[in-house]
């Protein structure tokens, strides 16, 4: 894995899939509230007039020169839940993210999972 500090400076860089499709350009990165590890990115996608963020698991990725692969499909991160450009992921909508990618889910009461950084 690769450290918070570093993946922030590739904040715009290309964001490509498992098979080197591009995705989209990198926006955020989440850490995991329980770990403060990074977790899931936040890719920009779709035409420059319906923009939205979709997030990504960063289990299992890796950096390139000038991107970031990801260990899914341009499909399936496509797929995934997403906010608005300038929206937030709310705490109840967490669980979805999760689910897309068959990843377990836990959280108690009016815990956060993901944190912005």
């Amino acid at each position: 894995m690769f450290e918070i500090e570093d993946i922030r400076d590739w904040r715009g860089r290309n964001v490509i899939d498992e098979s080197g499709s591009k995705i989209g350009e990198l926006e955020a990165i989440y850490v995991d509230t329980y770990t403060d590890l990074p977790s899931f990115a936040t890719i920009k996608v779709g035409l420059p007039t319906r923009q939205r963020l979709v997030f990504a698991p960063l289990a299992g990725s890796t950096i390139g020169p000038e991107h970031l692969r990801v260990a899914h499909t341009k499909r399936q991160v496509k797929d995934a839940p997403s906010i608005d450009t300038d929206g937030e992921l709310f705490a109840e909508a967490e669980s979805e993210v999760f689910t897309h990618y068959d990843l377990p889910y836990e959280a108690g009461p009016n815990e956060r999972r993901l944190a912005r950084r």
